[in-house]
């Protein structure tokens, strides 16, 4: 059993105050003067989240920019010199330490502090905490007190803001991100994790590193990734962490609303107007949707915090022939095999794809298919004898 399971097993609140970020932080800073504390509370934003600059905390305390600098640099090392800061320290640096080794020595940095969050709130105090706030707290203990084991990677070209292991070598990840962009950069689909780690583990360059992908696996760290929109594999996660991580730290590939994976700037990825929302809504719904239904997603979902007007929503799908109308105010996606047209319309085109007449019976059920209508509706339509001929039981176009 690891030792963050035996902490958050045994619930002791001894044990639960060593991976608590604000608690160890609130018992160092016992040790600093009013203003040292003040200073460093603003600057890494421990109380309300917002990290205030040098300027602005210098004018609270009647002091210039260089003089707050001063004080925030010597009142760090007067933290990192504490005869107890191992002490305090040592069980979050154990947790941080087997997460990175665990993920193969690189983590996204949200990535890393919304698990830490997780662990930490799984029945912690700082569960009321606001969560910028706590993974500002830890932030500033993992690059500021834990430094000599961890570092902060900033401008990679591969990977967005992380976490790594001092000692780990990045090559083998790198890699790894080159060809996985050169395999997805010119899809045109998106992807689920499933299907991505194991297009990962098809890769010449995951043969090649096999060994420096193996890791023990211990943290299950999926079951703190819940989505109201989707769900991870929990088992995919936790047995593929380091190709996982991969995923989280490309600075190319990024994860959708609805737990697709693509390049970072595809439209299915990032939407851009409102047409590619609705598009995604539909997609993901995966079933016919009323306009203002539609509308109400997107603005729940808020992709870019832009709201979306009922409106606007109707006159896009109006416009666009890859939306079709199949009932009263309801519209699917055309690549669903929806089609446009009146209901004898419909019917006509069932029966010349079938080459030839049909029941009653088939024909209901295949318009049922292909638009959202009442058999009622289908029946009378039948009936139109201008359009169709009823021979026996069978009914054909009229020529």
């Amino acid at each position: 059993m690891s030792i963050l399971d035996t902490i958050l097993e045994n619930q002791k609140a001894e044990e639960v105050s060593k991976l608590d970020a604000i608690e160890i932080i609130n018992n160092l800073f016992s040790e600093l003067s009013e203003r040292e504390r003040d200073v460093l509370i603003r600057r890494y934003g421990l109380n309300s989240g917002v990290k205030e600059t040098l300027e602005s905390i210098g004018e609270a305390h009647e002091l210039t920019r260089e003089r707050i600098r001063q004080i925030e640099t010597t009142s760090i090392k007067k933290l990192q010199q504490l005869k107890d800061l191992k002490d305090y320290l040592n069980t979050l640096r154990k947790v941080i330490l087997q997460l990175l080794e665990e993920h193969g020595g690189l983590m996204e940095k949200e990535y890393l502090l919304n698990l830490l969050v997780g662990f930490s709130t799984n029945g912690l105090s700082s569960r009321g905490t606001d969560e910028k706030t706590h993974k500002n707290y830890l932030n500033f203990l993992i690059t500021k007190l834990l430094f000599d084991e961890f570092e902060e990677l900033n401008s990679h070209k591969h990977f967005l803001e992380s976490y790594k292991l001092k000692y780990k070598d990045l090559e083998h990840l790198e890699d790894i991100t080159e060809e996985l962009l050169e395999k997805i950069k010119d899809a045109k689909d998106t992807h689920s994790t499933i299907t991505l780690v194991e297009l990962m583990s098809s890769l010449e360059s995951a043969k090649r590193h096999e060994e420096k992908l193996k890791a023990e696996s211990t943290l299950n760290v999926a079951k703190f990734l819940k989505n109201d929109l989707y769900e991870e594999d929990e088992e995919t996660v936790n047995n593929n962490k380091i190709l996982y991580s991969i995923l989280k730290a490309a600075k190319k590939v990024e994860q959708n609303k609805f737990g697709h994976w693509g390049m970072h700037n595809s439209r299915e990825i990032k939407p851009k107007t409102i047409n590619d929302k609705i598009y995604l809504i539909l997609k993901n719904y995966n079933k016919p949707m009323h306009f203002a239904e539609i509308a109400d997603a997107i603005n729940k979902i808020s992709f870019d915090g832009k709201k979306a007007n009922a409106a606007t929503v109707h006159n896009e799908l109006i416009l666009d022939k890859k939306y079709v109308l199949v009932g009263r105010g309801l519209y699917g996606l055309k690549e669903w095999g929806y089609r446009q047209g009146t209901v004898a319309d419909v019917i006509k085109e069932i029966i010349n794809e079938n080459g030839g007449p049909m029941t009653k019976e088939e024909i209901i059920e295949k318009v049922l298919e292909k638009r959202m209508v009442k058999k009622a509706t289908i029946v009378l339509a039948l009936m139109n004898k201008d359009n169709f001929n009823k021979t026996g039981n069978k009914y054909s176009i009229v020529e």
